[in-house]
C-alpha cells in the first residue's frame, strides 16, 4: 500500500512539473530556437478571456505544458493562450527576436511587459491590416528587449478559422538577420523556378499546341501562387492592405489548382480512353469543385478549407490510381507521371496529416508540400518535354522502317554539305533502290512489299553508326549520308550492302539493291543539290547495267565515267 501511495506521488510530481514549463534561458548571440518545450497553453473554448482573466492567480492551474498537448490543434474554433518565459542571466540586455513561423493565423495578439510594469499590447493576424506587424516580414516576427539578469513571461492570444498551428522560436537580432537573408533567397529561387517551368512549357505550348500544356501552365500557375499565400509572400507584396482577399485568394487558388490538375491528369494519362471509371470519378469530383471554388469567397472559411483539403487528399488518391491503370495499359506519359505525383502525394499526405493536427508542426512538416510540388513540377515538365521529344522523332521518322524520313534528309543534306566545305572533309552520299519492287508489290502483294522495305531498313540500321544518317527518301528508294568518309571508303560500305541485301532470306523472296555513289571533296560540287544528283544519276547508271551493283559517280559533275562495276552477286 506504502509502495502505490509513493508511486502514485511520484506520478503527480512528474505531471506537475511537465505541466509548468521552465523558463528558457537565452544566450548573448542566441541562435534560432524552437520555444515548443517551453510553451504553457491554456485553451479558452468560449473566446471570453482577456489577459487579466488568464494571469490571475485561480488560472494558473488551467494551463498545460505543451509538452503535454503539442502545439498543432487542427481546426478548432476554440482560442489558445501561450505563455513563454525567458530568462537573460547576462549582465548585458538582449535584444531578441520571437517569431510565429505559420503566417495563416487570423488574429494573433502580443503582450510583453513594459518598464512601468503595465503590458504592451501587439494586435495583429492575417484577418488584419499587414501593416499592423511590428516588422514588414511574411511571418509574424516581435522585437523585444530581455533586461539584464532577469525573467520575463510573454502571452500571445491565437484565434483562426484555419488550422491551428503553433510555431514559436527565439533568436538573437544579430542571427535573426542571416537566417532571415537566406530564407529570402530561398523563397527567390523557389518560385523562381516555377516562373520557369511556366515560361519554359508556355513556349512548348506555342510549338506544339497540345492542350495537356494549357493544363500544366494552368495547374503551375495556380500552385505557385498558392503557395505565395501559404507562405504569407502574396499578403506581404500583393495585397497588403486587402486582409479579405489575403485569407479567400488561398480557396480560390487552390480550388483552381485542383481544377487545372484534373484536368492535366485525364489528359496526360488519356483517362477517357485507358482509365473510364476512374475518369468518371475525376469528371464528377471536376463537377464539384467549379460551384466549391465559385461560393467559397462567400462561406466560411473553415468549413470551406476543410472540403478543399479532404478533396486534395481524395484527389490525390484517385489520381494515383488513374496513372496506375494507364501505365498497365500502355500509356508511355503514365511512366513520368506516377514518379512525379508520387513524390507529391507522399509530401501532400505529410501536410494534411499537420494540417489535422496528426503529425507535429515543424519545419519539416510546414514546408514538405511545397518542396514536393516543386520536385512533381519538374518532372511532369520533363515528362512533356520527353511528349514534344516523342510527337519530333514521329515528325521526322518513317514509321514503316524506323529509318529517318525525306522531310529530315532534306534537312540534314544541305547542313552536312555545309560543313563538309567549311572543314574541306570528304563526304559521300549513297542512294539505294530496291530492284523490281513494283514486280514484288504485284506479283506478292502490299504487305510482303512493306516487309521487304522493313527488312532492308533494319539491315541499314544495323551497319550504320553515328555519324552516318541512314532515311528512306521514299517508296523504295533509301539514302544514307556518311560524313567524313572517301570515294574508297563510300564504295566499300556500298558494296557490304548489296552483299547482305542479297544475303537476306525473306520467305523465298529474293531481294537485291542498287546503289549509287557520289563523293564531295575538295570542292567537286558546288551544292548539296549536285552532290544528290550525281548519286542519283549513278543510281540510274546501276539499274541500267543490270542492277544488284553499285555505281560511283565522277570526281566532278562532268561528263559521267562509270566506275567498274561490283560483281554480281546473284
Amino acid at each position: 500500500m506504502h509502495i502505490a501511495r509513493w508511486v502514485c506521488g511520484l506520478v503527480l510530481i512528474c505531471l506537475s512539473v511537465s505541466a509548468s514549463a521552465g523558463p528558457f534561458v537565452v544566450a548573448e548571440e542566441q541562435r534560432p530556437q524552437s520555444l515548443a518545450p517551453y510553451l504553457r497553453i491554456l485553451v479558452d473554448e468560449q473566446g471570453s478571456l482577456g489577459l487579466q482573466d488568464v494571469t490571475a492567480a485561480d488560472s494558473q492551474r488551467r494551463w498545460r505544458a505543451s509538452e503535454i498537448q503539442g502545439t498543432n490543434f487542427g481546426f478548432s474554433s476554440a482560442t489558445y493562450w501561450v505563455a513563454v518565459t525567458l530568462q537573460n542571466p547576462t549582465a548585458e540586455p538582449v535584444g531578441l527576436i520571437l517569431r510565429q513561423d505559420y503566417p495563416l493565423i487570423d488574429q494573433l495578439d502580443f503582450w510583453q511587459p513594459a518598464a512601468d510594469g503595465s503590458w504592451s499590447l501587439t494586435e495583429t493576424g492575417d484577418r488584419r491590416n499587414f501593416h499592423s506587424r511590428p516588422l514588414n516580414l511574411r511571418d509574424f516576427v516581435f522585437p523585444i528587449t530581455l533586461p539584464a539578469h532577469t525573467t520575463q513571461t510573454y502571452y500571445l492570444r491565437y484565434q483562426t478559422a484555419g488550422s491551428m498551428n503553433i510555431g514559436l522560436t527565439v533568436s538573437s537580432e544579430t542571427a535573426f538577420l542571416p537566417q532571415l537573408g537566406k530564407e529570402q533567397i530561398l523563397l527567390g529561387i523557389y518560385y523562381g523556378g516555377f516562373l520557369v517551368l511556366v515560361i519554359y512549357n508556355l513556349f512548348l505550348f506555342m510549338a506544339v499546341r497540345d492542350r495537356a500544356y494549357a493544363y500544366y501552365m494552368g495547374y503551375a500557375v495556380s500552385y505557385g501562387l498558392y503557395f505565395g499565400v501559404h507562405n504569407g509572400v502574396s499578403f506581404q507584396y500583393l495585397w497588403p492592405g486587402n486582409p479579405w482577399l489575403a485569407n479567400q485568394s488561398l480557396l480560390i487558388l487552390l480550388g483552381f489548382t485542383l481544377i487545372f490538375g484534373i484536368q492535366f491528369v485525364r489528359t496526360v494519362c488519356s483517362g477517357p480512353q485507358l482509365a473510364p471509371r476512374t475518369d468518371r470519378v475525376a469528371r464528377w469530383l471536376l463537377y464539384l469543385l467549379f460551384p466549391l471554388t465559385a461560393i467559397s469567397p462567400f462561406v466560411s472559411y473553415g468549413p470551406m478549407i476543410l472540403s478543399l483539403a479532404i478533396l486534395t487528399l481524395v484527389l490525390s488518391m484517385l489520381f494515383m490510381v488513374m496513372g496506375v491503370i494507364s501505365l498497365l495499359r500502355g500509356s508511355v506519359p503514365a511512366r513520368y507521371f506516377l514518379v512525379g505525383w508520387g513524390a507529391l502525394l507522399i509530401s501532400v499526405v505529410i501536410y494534411m496529416l499537420k494540417t489535422f493536427g496528426l503529425v507535429p508542426h515543424n519545419s519539416f512538416t510546414h514546408n514538405a508540400f511545397q518542396v514536393g510540388a516543386l520536385v512533381e513540377m519538374v518532372l511532369l515538365s520533363l515528362a512533356l518535354g520527353a511528349r514534344v521529344g516523342e510527337i519530333q522523332r514521329h515528325g521526322i521518322t518513317d514509321q514503316l522502317t524506323g529509318l529517318f524520313n525525306r522531310r529530315y534528309f532534306d534537312e540534314q543534306l544541305p547542313r552536312e554539305f555545309t560543313l563538309a566545305t567549311r572543314n574541306n572533309t570528304p563526304l559521300a552520299l549513297l542512294v539505294l533502290d530496291l530492284d523490281h519492287f513494283k514486280a514484288i508489290n504485284d506479283r506478292l502483294g502490299h504487305a510482303r512489299g512493306d516487309a521487304a522495305l522493313c527488312a532492308v531498313g533494319q539491315l541499314v540500321r544495323k551497319q550504320v553508326r553515328k555519324p552516318v544518317l541512314a532515311c528512306r527518301y521514299g517508296g523504295e528508294e533509301f539514302a544514307i549520308l556518311l560524313p567524313r568518309t572517301t570515294p574508297g571508303q563510300a564504295v566499300i560500305v556500298a558494296e557490304r550492302l548489296v552483299k547482305l541485301v542479297a544475303e537476306l532470306k525473306l520467305d523465298k523472296m529474293p531481294l537485291t539493291v542498287s546503289i549509287g555513289v557520289a563523293t564531295f571533296q575538295h570542292g567537286n560540287y558546288a551544292s548539296a543539290i549536285q552532290l544528290f544528283e550525281a548519286a542519283d544519276a549513278a543510281l540510274y547508271r546501276a539499274k541500267q547495267a543490270g542492277r544488284n551493283r553499285l555505281e560511283l559517280a565522277p570526281s566532278s559533275p562532268d561528263p559521267v565515267v562509270s566506275a567498274p562495276a561490283v560483281e554480281s552477286a546473284g
